[in-house]
C-alpha cells in the first residue's frame, strides 16, 4: 500500500459579505484558513481546509504550521491504510484540533484516490437528502434580516441564531425573523454565555418564542447545572463545545447533559467523527453536522458526513453563502434541502484557489 510522502500548507483568504459575531466578544471578518495537501508514494493527493479559531481552540495559522512541523516526521512513511498508526500519532499530540482534523480528512481523500475513487464513492450515503441551516451572527436587526433574506433566497429554510448577549434583543431579532420569514425554522446557539442563575429564564423565553433547540447555553465547566437544565426539558440541548472529541462525548453521555450532538469534521476529522456518530446513535442521541464556518470546499467535505446514518437534524452547510468567492462550486439548495446527487459533483478547482492563495 502507498505511504505518506509529503504534507504542505497553503494559506488563503476569502472575504465575507459581513462579519460573523458570536459569544461574548468573538468576531470573524474573513476566512483566513489554510489548505492542507498530502501526497502518497503513488502520487495520490488529498486536500482539506484547516480553519484556525484562536478564541475557540487556541489555534492560529502560525501555531498550525508549528504543529505540522512536529507531526510531519512522525507521519511520513506510514502506510495510508494503517489507521491505528496514524491515529496513534494524532491522538498522541493533544489539542491542535483543526490541524489534526484536516490531516485525517486529507488522508481519507488521498486513500480514496489511491483506490481509484473519490470521497463521495467511499462515504456511501444513508439518505438521499439533508436539510441545511445557515448561521446568523449577532448583529443589528437590519443587517441580520438582510443576511437571512439572502440565505433564504438561496434556498435555506432553517436558521441558527447566535444569542446570549441580551435576552430582550435576542427576542426582538427572533420576532423580526419570524415576521420576515414565517415558514423558516429557528434554533439558538448561546456559545456558553448564560449562567446557572439566568439560564432557565432565558430558555423559557426562547421556548415561548418557538425555537427548536439551543446549543451550549452554559459554560462547559458547569456540569451539574447543565445536567439540571436538561432535566427541566425546556428545550432540547445541543452539545458542541462540550464534545470536541470522542472522549468528551463519552463523558457527556455519562453525565446526561445533552439531546443532540453537533459533529464538526473540521475539528474531529472523518475517522473520529464517524466514531462519535456511531456512539451517539447507539445511545439514542440525535445528531447534526456543523461546518465550522468554512468555504464551499470545506462545506463539501463536511456535507459528505451529513448523509451518514444517525444524522437527523438540519446541518450547517450553508456558511459559504457568506463568502465572497470560492474554489469549489457548491450545488444549489432546493427548498431547504441538499441532495446527494447534486453534492457528489463537487470538485476542488485549483485555478480558482490561486485567486485566494496568499
Amino acid at each position: 500500500m502507498p505511504t505518506l510522502r509529503r504534507i504542505t500548507l497553503r494559506p488563503f483568504r476569502l472575504p465575507l459579505r459581513g462579519a460573523l459575531r458570536w459569544g461574548r466578544a468573538s468576531e470573524l471578518g474573513a476566512l483566513e484558513h489554510l489548505l492542507l495537501e498530502v501526497e502518497l508514494s503513488d502520487g495520490s493527493v488529498g486536500r482539506a481546509e484547516v480553519p484556525p479559531r484562536p478564541t475557540i481552540y487556541g489555534e492560529t495559522p502560525a501555531t498550525v504550521r508549528a504543529a505540522l512541523e512536529y507531526l510531519t516526521p512522525r507521519l511520513l512513511g506510514i502506510d495510508v491504510e494503517d489507521t491505528e498508526a496514524i491515529q496513534g500519532v494524532l491522538q498522541g499530540f493533544p489539542n491542535h484540533l483543526t490541524l489534526k482534523g484536516g490531516l485525517d480528512i486529507a488522508l481519507w481523500e488521498a486513500w480514496a484516490r489511491s483506490e481509484g475513487q473519490e470521497l463521495w464513492q467511499v462515504l456511501e450515503p444513508h439518505h438521499t437528502r439533508v436539510r441545511v441551516s445557515y448561521i446568523l451572527g449577532i448583529a443589528e436587526e437590519a443587517e441580520m434580516l438582510a443576511d437571512a433574506r439572502a440565505a433564504y433566497e438561496a434556498g435555506v429554510r432553517v436558521f441558527k441564531v447566535k444569542v446570549g448577549r441580551d435576552l430582550e434583543g435576542d427576542l426582538a431579532r427572533i420576532a423580526a425573523l419570524r415576521e420576515q420569514l414565517p415558514d423558516a425554522e429557528l434554533y439558538a446557539d448561546a456559545n456558553e454565555t448564560l449562567s446557572p442563575q439566568n439560564a432557565e429564564a432565558y430558555l423559557q423565553r426562547w421556548a415561548e418564542a418557538g425555537l427548536m433547540y439551543v446549543e451550549e447555553p452554559l459554560p462547559v465547566a458547569e456540569v451539574l447545572a447543565r445536567r439540571r437544565l436538561r432535566q427541566l426539558g425546556l428545550l432540547p440541548l445541543i452539545a458542541d463545545d462540550s464534545a470536541f472529541t470522542l472522549q468528551d462525548l463519552w463523558r457527556e453521555i455519562q453525565l446526561e447533559t445533552f439531546d443532540i450532538l453537533n459533529i464538526k469534521p473540521a475539528r474531529s476529522g472523518y475517522t473520529q467523527s464517524l466514531e462519535m456518530l456511531a456512539l451517539a446513535r447507539g445511545e439514542g442521541k440525535r445528531a447534526m453536522v456543523g461546518s465550522q464556518a468554512l468555504s464551499s470546499f470545506g462545506a463539501y467535505q463536511t456535507a459528505l458526513l451529513a448523509f451518514q446514518k444517525g444524522v437527523s437534524e438540519p446541518c450547517e452547510l450553508a456558511f459559504h453563502l457568506k463568502a465572497q468567492g470560492g474554489f469549489c462550486p457548491f450545488p444549489p439548495f432546493k427548498e431547504g434541502w441538499l441532495y446527494w446527487e447534486d453534492l457528489k459533483g463537487c470538485r476542488f478547482d485549483p485555478e480558482a484557489f490561486e485567486r485566494y492563495a496568499l
